[in-house]
């Protein structure tokens, strides 16, 4: 492994999911990398496994395919401009290919009884969906977070191997001295209609200040703002069902919108690492008013 690759397609890679409405230009991102345009092209798909177009539209895609389904109230335009998206054709013509319907369509269908979520596929979770489904969720508080730096290490694919995530984390704070103790996590992908191999997770520790030092282990900082947190129990298998309930009943009813942020974790107990892989955590959902 290339760390220093891996930490300069990183800063890519935050620039991207820090504003997804941006323009991101290959130019713009080859500098954030310090490399040669060509050069980003190639060291890109080396390390993240797609071509640069291909990722960001497929994350640009990922984020309107939610805000269509929890914002009603806004057109398919407004949601198309504000996943990045200037030419109303052309995010029409992607959706659909992405997708199999219409952004129209998408908004409309009844998922849940013509197509079982992504993540029914995997035993223990497609379980915690069983164990869920009769519960009520917790009311949740609004709080507006403050930004906040990490170190972080970034994983694909929702699993139990996120586990190698923490730990490639947890040994880093052991030999640089820092406490491994505020675990947090962002979700970037839904994963009711994002295959699970293909989830973007990041497992996070809570830092102070940016790292100087670089390599597996790199720093950002996640954006505060307003933000729903539930307080969720649970063993692992549970919180994926959870966090689908909070987008499906909860957000709709709620009169507020999701940002295009990633939502937040904040473990008090990680089901990665505990012995009985169960979890205590927070979960932050960005919402606004408008």
């Amino acid at each position: 492994m290339n760390y220093q690759q891996h930490s300069r397609i990183n800063d890519v890679l935050y620039e991207i999911h820090r504003d997804i409405s941006a323009v991101l230009t290959a130019n713009k991102l080859a500098k954030v990398a310090s490399y040669s345009e060509q050069h980003f092209h190639r060291v890109f798909h080396q390390v993240v496994g797609e071509t640069l177009n291909h990722y960001i539209r497929r994350t640009r895609l990922e984020h309107a395919a939610n805000q269509l389904m929890f914002d009603s109230s806004s057109s398919v335009q407004v949601i198309a401009e504000k996943c990045g998206f200037h030419s109303l054709s052309s995010f029409n013509q992607s959706f659909k290919k992405a997708f199999a319907v219409s952004p129209g369509r998408w908004r409309t269908v009844d998922r849940v009884n013509t197509k079982a979520p992504s993540y029914l596929q995997d035993a223990e979770i497609a379980a915690g969906y069983q164990r869920i489904q009769s519960r009520q969720l917790p009311l949740p508080e609004l709080l507006q977070l403050d930004d906040q730096w990490v170190a972080y290490v970034r994983h694909q694919g929702y699993g139990r191997s996120i586990r190698l995530a923490w730990q490639t984390l947890q040994a880093w704070a052991a030999m640089e001295g820092r406490s491994a103790a505020k675990q947090l996590a962002l979700h970037h992908s839904n994963p009711a209609w994002v295959p699970l191999p293909q989830c973007r997770y990041v497992a996070c520790l809570g830092i102070d200040s940016p790292l100087v030092r670089r390599g597996v282990v790199n720093s950002m900082m996640i954006p505060g703002g307003l933000h729903a947190a539930f307080t969720l129990e649970g063993c692992y298998g549970d919180l994926l069902p959870y966090l689908s309930k909070i987008m499906e009943e909860w957000l709709p009813e709620s009169g507020f919108k999701m940002q295009t942020t990633p939502a937040l974790v904040c473990y008090e107990k990680n089901q990665f690492l505990a012995e009985d892989s169960c979890f205590k955590l927070t979960f932050y959902l960005p919402i606004s008013l408008l």
